[in-house]
């Protein structure tokens, strides 16, 4: 939408501080700097102004530019259309993944749903293709009326913003959830000098000096509200002193002011207005043709163009916002049904069926059938574009036009899922109220349980006030879960699994017997001889574990499990599936962290990962990621590890969404042995645990301490830490847990309990045969053994865990042996293990069981030189990332697709990666990272 073009010189008086920041935004835009800035205020307190100045201070730039229209807000990716539509002409050099999203998006081709963020890289990278021939600027004007999902994608597209020449200003009124967390400038009102100024610049006779200052009191400094004076006050008031106030500077004040100004227009000329007012495109030719259904001459627009209210021209433009509002307001119903009937009428239903349906909708004076129709039709499009919000809207308007009852309430059920999806909970709840109205099939009515107690739980994660705690969605979960019992199996099993995943979040704030009360209530569903999926062999071995006890259900885990392996290398849908539904992903990775099968979880994990990456599923990625973070970290790979974790906040921070505690990352921190730096991350982990009721955070955090205390050599806090930690079996670490108490156990003297905590250990681990759960086992046992088995068990476990890739406890236990060697005055025996222990735990960053085996080494009379840090390059998570790929053999074209960024900021890393490591090519950046 082209922008106003006043006088370039025209000062905008009393926001100098303002067009200042703008102008050093303006000059600020190059490679490395990201340049983003929200103007957030009240209306008439000047966003457009200086929006505008913005748009013709940036000489040389290429100029994009958009106005969010209220009317318009239903239309997935109507405005990101219409400010990337100058920059289509690059659309041809975008990664195929990428244009085909962007196609989708836009309605210019077919093909299942884009991921919103996949859109956002898209976006990215056009941005960055139009920057090489000139910089770039985005002015959004009224954001708060864009369309959900442009402003959610425009959002993601601000924050990963870095080596392009790309500058983006918004302009939103005061929704502090709106581009939260981005660079802003807030916008009040002139003070009193200014705002007298102001008025005496547009007064064209004297005023009463007690009426002015009574006028820049009650305008409150707002600039628009001061410029309507002329137009909204009598000279004999002005001058008389004669003016009666009435808090005229409100946004509903002017926005009246502009109500009487059209009221007194000739008829024909507000039908136009109102006509321009409905038609949120500006699209003329389509103005020209709805008008003359309606038989009204263009030429009668004349009196409201010559009074500043509208320019008519390749685009239909309002001066301002609040004039498009008045103009729609000051209508009566009447008019506005036929303003709407006419536009949709002149809608091309080929090229622009949501729209004309969307207009359709708006013109129905009652129950519509055919209209419903078509806007469930447009419905399923916008969820073919991914724009769940746009469908949302399209079901509930659909949902208010049918006059069937048992139809309506269908579509009211579908309206709420929906609303559910684009996270309108509210709606959502008022749909399912409207659904219960009319008349639901059993199935139906078990299906809005459902729904209804999956979203308690999604507010339970998410930490929302009022929220109840995650343990307290079980009951209604499995209340879904029985009505859905032989009406949708599939649908039963797993909202049974839910109330499990809900109940094992709550952990030991739960009640204790609910979990087990839980399984015994899924007994039926997954009883007989039917044919079970992957999913529902996991909810019967999970059943069989809680009911039976320590060992009790491995075999239907394994073959879950399997199942689950072969699903995620061959079936995509099924793995879309896993990440996003709640509370699934802990109920697979818990499933094979207690059979013990680190290759299993590699599986799954890496599969996640290449699914989240290849389809830019960016609200399923950083859950993978973390999940993948995990396999590195028993690997002892501590920087992979943390450049997942990292990978998956800067998501998280892109998208704008809350980012939770991710276990992982408290992990981390206690394997790395910083005490301060793990004790803060612990303790501030047990607190978000607690406020929402998630008790299985602080399990975690328990056992994270235990870590750090056992690697610290303070076995005391260790176990401390451990006792608690394994007073609850938490499904997925128990066992780890029990694995810290006995190490911790032995070293102060609490025999008894280290035994009880071993003999636990055996009844869980035993149960498998992995290298892994036994090379643990016999570890723990050969803590606790006297010295004439000890060795052999030390023997076995290294031997098992040898076979694995779980390198932490394959150092623990060469540590551990090293130690018992060392008392035992084999000096020569213990320097191996302990050296091989050393440098393990040296080489992946373990730095307090590292200087654990050095104070053993030296005990032993050995000389321990200090190995140079290997993070001494200086490389950023990200440069380390990045350039590994590279060293890979991928284009930064495969690594931004990869990273969720543009080629050009993977090649402005690189040359940072090349300039810290003295490097010039990737060829010499190959054999840098082979290295050791």
């Amino acid at each position: 939408m082209p922008m106003s073009s006043p006088d370039r010189s025209a000062p905008l008086r009393g926001r100098a501080a303002e067009c200042e920041r703008l102008d050093e935004l303006i000059a600020a835009v190059k490679p490395g700097a990201r340049q983003v800035l929200v103007l957030r205020g009240e209306a008439g307190v000047g966003k457009t102004a200086l929006l505008d100045y913005a748009a013709r201070r940036a000489e040389g730039f290429q100029l994009l530019a958009v106005s969010g229209v209220e009317s318009d807000m239903e239309l997935a990716y109507a405005g990101l259309h219409q400010l990337c539509a100058p920059l289509l002409g690059h659309l041809d050099g975008l990664p195929e993944p990428q244009r085909q999203a962007l196609d989708v998006a836009f309605g210019r081709g077919a093909g299942p749903a884009p991921d919103r963020f996949l859109v956002g890289l898209a976006v990215l990278s056009l941005f960055a293709a139009a920057a090489e021939v000139a910089p770039v600027i985005g002015i959004v004007d009224d954001a708060q009326w864009l369309d959900q999902v442009s402003v959610q994608t425009l959002a993601f597209v601000a924050r990963r913003l870095l080596a392009e020449p790309v500058a983006l200003v918004f302009g939103v009124r005061d929704h502090p959830e709106l581009l939260a967390d981005l660079p802003e400038l807030p916008l009040t009102g002139l003070s009193d000098a200014e705002a007298r100024e102001l008025l005496d610049s547009v007064m064209l006779a004297a005023m009463d000096p007690r009426v002015r200052d009574r006028i820049v009191a009650e305008t409150r400094g707002l600039p628009l509200a001061i410029l309507e004076v002329p137009r909204s006050i009598s000279a004999a008031e002005l001058a008389g002193g004669f003016w009666i106030s009435g808090k005229r500077s409100s946004p509903a004040a002017l926005e009246q002011s502009y109500v009487r100004r059209i009221q007194v227009l000739p008829t024909n000329t507000r039908q136009l207005l109102l006509l321009a007012a409905a038609e949120p495109l500006g699209d003329a030719a389509l103005f020209l043709r709805a008008a003359t259904r309606l038989g009204l001459p263009v030429d009668d627009l004349a009196p409201a163009e010559a009074d500043d209210l509208i320019e008519f021209g390749p685009r239909m433009r309002f001066r301002h916002p609040l004039i498009r509002s008045a103009s729609y307001r000051a209508a009566d119903l009447a008019a506005r049904r036929a303003a709407h009937r006419a536009l949709a009428d002149a809608t091309d239903p080929q090229a622009d069926p949501d729209r004309r349906a969307w207009h359709a909708a708006q013109a129905a004076a009652g129950p519509d059938d055919e209209v419903a129709a078509d806007l469930e039709r447009a419905a399923l499009r916008a969820t073919g574009r991914g724009g769940i919000a746009a469908a949302a809207t399209f079901l509930e308007r659909a949902t208010a036009l049918t006059a069937n009852s048992r139809l309506r309430s269908a579509r009211a059920l579908a309206a709420a899922q929906a609303k559910r999806d684009a996270a309108d909970t509210d709606s959502a709840r008022e749909l399912l109220a409207i659904a219960e109205l009319g008349e639901l099939s059993a199935e139906q009515q078990a299906h809005v349980a459902r729904l209804r107690a999956q979203m308690e739980f999604m507010r339970s994660r998410a930490g929302e006030a009022g929220a109840p705690k995650i343990a307290d969605t079980a009951p209604i979960l499995l209340d879904a879960a029985a009505r859905l019992a032989n009406l949708d199996d599939d649908s039963s099993r797993e909202s049974y699994l839910e109330a499990i995943a809900a109940l094992m979040y709550g952990g030991r704030s739960a009640d204790p017997a609910a979990l087990r009360a839980a399984a015994e209530a899924a007994l039926p569903a997954i009883g007989g001889n039917r044919s079970l999926r992957p999913v529902d062999l996991l909810l019967k071995g999970m059943v069989e574990r809680i009911i039976g006890g320590y060992g009790a259900g491995a075999e239907t885990l394994d073959v879950a499990v399997r199942g689950m392996c072969a699903q995620a290398e061959s079936d995509d849908i099924a793995v879309g599936r896993w990440l996003r539904v709640p509370g699934f992903p802990i109920l697979q990775e818990s499933a094979a962290h207690e059979l013990w099968d680190e290759a299993a979880i590699r599986t799954l994990s890496t599969c996640a990962v290449r699914h989240a990456r290849d389809s830019g599923a960016l609200d399923g990625l950083p859950r993978a990621l973390t999940y993948r973070a995990g396999v590195h970290l028993i690997a002892g790979e501590f920087t992979t590890a943390e450049q997942l974790i990292e990978e998956a906040h800067s998501i998280t921070e892109a998208t704008g969404h809350r980012s939770p505690v991710r276990y992982h990352s408290v992990l981390l921190a206690a394997w790395r042995g910083d005490a301060t730096t793990a004790a803060k991350l612990i303790d501030s982990a047990r607190a978000d645990g607690c406020s929402r009721g998630e008790g299985r955070l602080d399990g975690l955090t328990g056992y994270a301490a235990a870590i750090l205390h056992n690697g610290l050599g303070q076995y005391d806090e260790a176990y401390a830490a451990a006792r608690d930690a394994a007073a609850y079996q938490d499904l997925g670490f128990h066992g780890w847990c029990l694995y810290e108490m006995v190490e911790a156990a032995t070293r102060t003297g609490a025999c008894d309990a280290a035994a009880q905590a071993l003999a636990t250990l055996q009844a869980c681990a035993g149960a498998s045969e992995t290298d892994w759960a036994v090379g643990a086992l016999t570890s723990a046992q050969a803590m606790l053994a006297d010295d004439a088995a000890a060795e052999a068990l030390y023997a076995e476990s290294i031997e098992r865990l040898s076979r694995t890739r779980v390198v932490v406890h394959l150092a623990r236990t060469r540590l551990i042996y090293g130690e018992w060697l060392r008392r035992n005055n084999r000096r020569s025996d213990a320097r191996r293990e302990l050296t091989a222990a050393h440098d393990a735990f040296t080489e992946m960053g373990a730095r307090g069981f590292a200087e654990r085996a050095r104070r053993e080494l030296v005990a032993t009379g050995e000389k321990v030189r200090t190995r140079e840090d290997r993070a001494g390059t200086g490389l950023t998570a990200q440069e380390a990332q990045i350039a590994q790929l590279a060293a890979e053999g991928l284009t930064n074209q495969e690594i931004g697709a990869q990273l969720f960024i543009s080629s050009h900021t993977v090649e402005w890393h690189l040359r940072k990666v090349f300039a810290k490591l003295g490097i010039t090519s990737r060829r010499q950046l190959r054999t840098t990272a082979r290295t050791p």
